[in-house]
């Protein structure tokens, strides 16, 4: 069935406003793919339908009239047309062309595998591997275009001259932050991660200004990380954002924003597939922070290379010093 027209006034409030408070997150040299799982949980009803669509596949979308696309996903063409405004563009054309250049260019970088399939479980092992690439790869490359270097380098400035860095995170993003305290801590960074909210609340309590807080959440709207950070902000620490999705909670509570995307597949929804992409971003921004700490850090990695060097596998018959 075709939705009616008559809340079109309201839909078109809900896409300025859509298109406003997005406008300093996202911007069109961003894909567009990208930019429609990026604004999915924001949109609701009609233009939901329009988005899933898009995304479940691009290429039919690419090659559909308004009038098809409008009638594959249950709306009308003005609704379509919104949609396009939502997402930045002037048309429809606007939209088909930058679906048409994206799925050429996945082609062209050997995405053979249609990422949006389902896995079966009886898929052979093989099958499930290219799955997992394709998806994998494809999100990289959607983070890369995603991301703002800007961001990412007030976020190194802030690192580099912290005395402590706190960072929280809850269940997978636990995982992800402690990977990244460790890789700080061997340059010499003060860095803490915290999992249980009691003793994270005692660390964000202590902070003050100069301290950085991390926050990582694929959704944003983890309450205990919400709550950690926001316990540091009060205290003076400047506070990062890392998560999917830029009008979250947790972003907007947060001095600088570190934005990632997701590829879900079949048994890895967007929580899990988002940890690669989430270790993408905070690698680079441990590379950052050595470059702006290089004589500290170089000398920090020698010595902690050293201390554990008598504790690697001897080898040859050889004995370690």
């Amino acid at each position: 069935m075709v939705e009616p027209d008559a809340d079109g006034a309201a839909m078109t409030a809900v896409v300025d406003s859509l298109a406003r408070d997005q406008a300093p997150a996202l911007s069109n040299n961003d894909g567009v793919l990208v930019r429609v799982r990026t604004l999915l949980p924001e949109f609701t009803g009609a233009l939901q339908r329009v988005a899933e669509q898009v995304l479940t596949n691009p290429a039919a979308a690419s090659r559909a009239t308004i009038v098809e696309l409008a009638e594959r996903s249950g709306t009308s063409p003005a609704t379509v047309t919104r949609f396009c405004r939502a997402l930045g563009f002037d048309g429809y054309a606007d939209l088909r062309l930058g679906i048409a250049a994206e799925s050429g260019l996945a082609r062209s970088a050997g995405w053979t595998v249609d990422i949006g399939r389902e896995i079966q479980p009886g898929d052979p092992l093989d099958r499930v591997l290219a799955q997992i690439m394709a998806a994998d790869t494809r999100a990289m490359h959607d983070t890369a275009a995603l991301l703002d270097l800007a961001e990412v380098e007030r976020a190194a400035v802030a690192i580099a001259g912290a005395q402590r860095v706190n960072i929280f995170g809850a269940s997978g993003s636990a995982l992800v932050g402690e990977e990244m305290q460790f890789s700080l801590h061997r340059i010499g960074v003060a860095a803490w991660a915290w999992t249980d909210v009691h003793n994270g609340l005692a660390s964000a309590a202590l902070s003050r200004a100069g301290d950085v807080a991390l926050g990582i959440s694929h959704s944003g709207e983890t309450g205990e990380t919400i709550e950690l950070l926001a316990e540091a902000s009060s205290r003076g620490a400047t506070t990062i954002a890392l998560t999917s999705f830029p009008a979250s909670p947790l972003a907007e509570l947060a001095d600088i924003v570190l934005l990632t995307a997701t590829q879900a597949t079949t048994f890895r929804p967007d929580a899990l597939s988002a940890r690669h992409p989430q270790l993408v971003v905070l690698d680079l921004l441990y590379v950052a922070v050595a470059q702006r700490t290089h004589e500290r850090s170089h000398a920090a990695f020698q010595r902690t290379a050293q201390a554990v060097h008598g504790h690697k596998a001897v080898k040859d018959g050889g004995s370690a010093p």
